[in-house]
């Protein structure tokens, strides 16, 4: 099977989920009691293929191939200032679905064509209650690519693709810790091109790589600090 064809088993199998289930752990990001009070909102996790790919190669026969769209927001931003993100957002009054709210989003911040987009599926809404948002994970493969940078210095400080064979590599996983009054998190953080994927971010692309069957051995006793 190909890296894009585990996509589509990806994204059918999440039609039938109601949480994002954890690695080792009953539920990730259970839902607030309060959870009616928050904003809807949707982020787009597209997988591409590298640039290095032939283009005879349409669907990528593994993950090696791929790379996937990040931006890191500006340390401007009153919520998770300088964190790195996918592109996405809140749900607009002219949104018609949480995919055309990830669409709208990418565009605005990457200058993305969404027409080159072909949404796969999304993944079951996941809380994020430091901005009072509950958030959709939008899975979609770059049919047909096009240029990305920064729209808005103001939003985001920069623009870039990932190769997914560097965030799956050992050498760039750890373990980020913050701690905040007597509690402690820690969650999955990687460590690519010259920043740290951590938190919301990070807790997403784990769980896909780990239920991709992607996912390779590397050791969760490597801690860091959170960049916050």
């Amino acid at each position: 099977m190909s890296a894009y064809a585990d996509l589509i088993e990806l994204a059918k199998k999440a039609a039938t989920l109601t949480e994002i289930s954890g690695v080792g752990r009953p539920a990730l990001w259970p839902a607030p009691a309060d959870a009616a009070t928050f904003r809807k909102a949707a982020v787009l996790m597209l997988f591409g293929a590298l640039d290095e790919v032939p283009a005879a190669s349409e669907k990528p026969l593994a993950s090696a191939d791929l790379d996937i769209l990040l931006v890191e927001r500006a340390a401007t931003l009153n919520d998770h200032p300088g964190q790195v993100a996918f592109p996405g957002g809140g749900v607009g009054a002219l949104d018609d679905s949480l995919s055309a709210t990830a669409l709208r989003e990418a565009h605005e911040e990457t200058g993305l064509d969404p027409l080159g987009v072909e949404i796969l599926g999304t993944l079951p809404e996941v809380p994020l209650v430091v901005s009072n948002f509950m958030v959709t994970p939008v899975v979609a493969w770059w049919a047909r690519q096009t240029p990305v940078d920064v729209v808005d210095f103001g939003e985001s400080a920069q623009v870039f693709r990932v190769p997914v064979r560097d965030l799956l590599d050992p050498d760039n996983r750890f373990t980020a810790v913050v701690k905040r009054g007597r509690d402690t998190y820690r969650g999955p953080a990687f460590a690519v091109n010259g920043v740290v994927v951590w938190g919301f971010t990070a807790g997403i692309l784990n769980y896909v790589f780990h239920e991709l069957g992607w996912s390779v051995p590397w050791d969760e006793q490597r801690e860091i600090p959170a960049p916050i």
